[in-house]
């Protein structure tokens, strides 16, 4: 009985019932935890088949095996749902203390159905579960909500929290918890469904670890690594360390994926941002890494001065994407999307779309411009607050597209409904596999497959079939990472991942795991994933990328092209070397 509590809680919140349901130790060994659990637990909820933003449909918080481990970066979570933006598998990750406590509280997951009467908080404290009434909470900003919690619940409580555009279900709504997002594919939409403002978790149940002595020294060696090479980018300007690089290389996504480089890229860079205004750094709970870098925004409030934390997505997606180079305009756009609750990628991808869709004039907004700093603020204003143009915003670039028609589907930056992250897919061709393919769309979290175009193995604008086996290894890594759960800035840390992660395993668990049942471990989450998308209706032809992708090259360099031959081929071959049918199907599943 080590690394697990073997039970989840089960929450339903209209009848304000509370149960633990056992866990037995072969789906946690065939599972884990995180990402991988928490599509299983869905699958058993019937959640698949069910309106992302019904009652019926289930939204879980899932620890793991690590968590309050001395591992570093383990104190993390996934809240895997289904998506009210794709309809289909979502599970984001976030790091916070939110993970130590709720898994303290005595349970490996906490899985809430149903819909509250009214606005509501759900309140875990150890093995005791009350719902009490958010009151005033409801439409407070994520920051103020949580202080306001913290003051009433006790400063030894965790809390989580949807922002006003969560309550207003903005079909990418985040979960929020000091700072850090469960951000992509709309979390915080689906809490906000069942009329949930926040969950708080205190508890006093730690677990055993089987061999805490050695855990204690592979922890300590990790940690030691973590300092290393492999991390000092993000050490010393965080994500957004990449911004310029991928300008040089013509593929940061700008104006809505019309280029693949940004003009005034510089001036929003953190080379530069870290010379001009007042920079602190920080780490998520239990990571010796410290990527965060957090800026002044250069006004202040309650006599406080107003700061943000700076990523490379939100960055490309609030800056070159929108064709906005004021460092003052982005910072202020990403402090917004955290405080109102919003994935900064599908907002200024949204956003981006709408540009062009208004520049084009499909939409009626004249005052939406690329590179309008103040039009990129009051879209968000009206996103948020469910205003003028902000209701069609809220429901992201897809639906928005079909509503609009006139074929601007065709540059609607989105594969299966969710915004394309910050890398060009014409110049980062196994990339644009992984996005095709991607559980819950275009993502570059699930798949790592830009370590493959950035490497010696291919060529990345004129990719082949063969890096479809090297794209299927980088998500099965990615699924081990999001299941373990670990950061995955550590990955080019490790050796042998695969072996190095089982040994993690055996000193925290006790079980004979090698390399080889964690390769297979991947290979099952991966694919109840895809059953998962094949109950809630997922085909084949959905594994594409947006037909500007597929027809045009990219402006600045003509020899990224990508047709939609070559990604069909690599699509099939992906397809192959997971075992399943050519189109996608795995083997012996539904085909209907």
């Amino acid at each position: 009985m080590f690394g697990y509590h073997f039970n989840y809680l089960r929450i339903d919140v209209t009848t304000q019932e509370a149960q633990s349901v056992g866990l037995d130790e072969g789906v946690l060994r065939d599972y884990l935890g995180g990402s991988g659990l928490g599509v299983k637990l869905l699958l058993e909820e019937g959640t698949a088949e069910a309106d992302p933003l019904s009652p019926a449909a289930a939204i879980a918080f899932v620890f793991s095996p690590l968590v309050g481990s001395p591992l570093t970066t383990s104190a993390k979570f996934a809240v895997v749902s289904k998506s009210p933006l794709t309809e289909r598998i979502n599970d984001s990750l976030a790091s916070s203390g939110f993970a130590i406590s709720g898994k303290k509280s005595g349970h490996d997951a906490i899985v809430l159905v149903g819909r509250a009467a009214e606005p509501s908080i759900v309140i875990v404290d150890d093995d005791r579960v009350r719902i009490e009434p958010a009151g005033q909470l409801w439409g407070l900003s994520n920051g103020e909500a949580q202080l306001r919690l913290r003051q009433r619940l006790g400063a030894d409580f965790q809390v989580a929290t949807i922002g006003p555009a969560g309550e207003r279900q903005v079909r990418f709504a985040t979960i929020s918890h000091d700072g850090r997002h469960a951000g992509r594919g709309g979390s915080g939409t689906v809490l906000g469904s069942k009329n949930i403002k926040a969950v708080a978790v205190r508890g006093s149940q730690p677990v055993e670890w089987a061999d805490p002595k050695a855990l204690t020294r592979l922890a300590k060696e990790l940690s030691e690594k973590s300092f290393g090479p492999a991390t000092a980018k993000y050490r010393e300007l965080g994500t957004a360390s990449n911004l310029l690089a991928f300008n040089r290389l013509n593929v940061l996504p700008t104006r809505n994926f019309q280029q693949g480089s940004f003009e005034g890229a510089a001036t929003i860079a953190p080379e530069t941002l870290s010379i001009s205004r007042e920079r602190t750094r920080s780490s998520c709970a239990a990571c010796t890494i410290g990527c965060e870098h957090i800026y002044a925004l250069g006004d202040k409030r309650d006599g406080h001065e107003a700061k943000v934390r700076v990523e490379y997505e939100n960055l490309f997606a609030l800056g070159p994407l929108c064709g906005v180079a004021d460092a003052d305009v982005v910072l202020a756009a990403s402090q917004v999307c955290d405080e109102q609750g919003l994935d900064t990628i599908s907002a200024g991808g949204t956003i981006a779309f709408a540009m062009e869709c208004a520049e084009r004039g499909y939409l009626d907004a004249d005052w939406l411009r690329f590179g309008d700093g103040s039009a990129l603020l009051r879209a968000l204003d009206e996103m948020a607050t469910g205003t003028g143009l902000g209701v069609r915003l809220a429901q992201g670039s897809r639906r928005l597209a079909l509503e609009i028609g006139q074929d601007t589907i065709a540059f609607a930056p989105q594969v299966k409904g969710l915004e394309i992250p910050g890398y060009d897919p014409r110049g980062l061709q196994t990339m644009a596999l992984g996005f095709a393919v991607g559980a819950r769309g275009a993502d570059h979290n699930r798949s790592g497959a830009y370590e493959v175009d950035f490497s010696e193995a291919v060529d990345r604008r004129n990719v082949g079939p063969e890096a479809a086996v090297l794209a299927v290894e980088t998500e099965d890594k990615g699924a081990i990472m999001d299941s373990l759960i670990l950061c995955k800035f550590l990955r080019g840390v490790f050796v042998d991942y695969f072996a190095e992660a089982a040994e993690m395993l055996r000193l925290v668990t006790g079980w004979e795991v090698a390399a080889d049942e964690l390769r297979e471990t991947a290979r099952r989450i991966v694919t109840k994933k895809k059953e998962f998308n094949i109950r809630a209706g997922w085909t084949p032809d959905e594994d594409t990328l947006p037909q500007r992708m597929l027809r045009s090259p990219l402006p600045d360099d003509t020899r990224a092209q990508l047709s939609p031959e070559r990604l069909q081929a690599l699509v099939e071959a992906y397809n192959l070397a997971r075992g399943w049918s050519p189109d996608g199907y795995p083997v012996g599943g539904n085909e209907q």
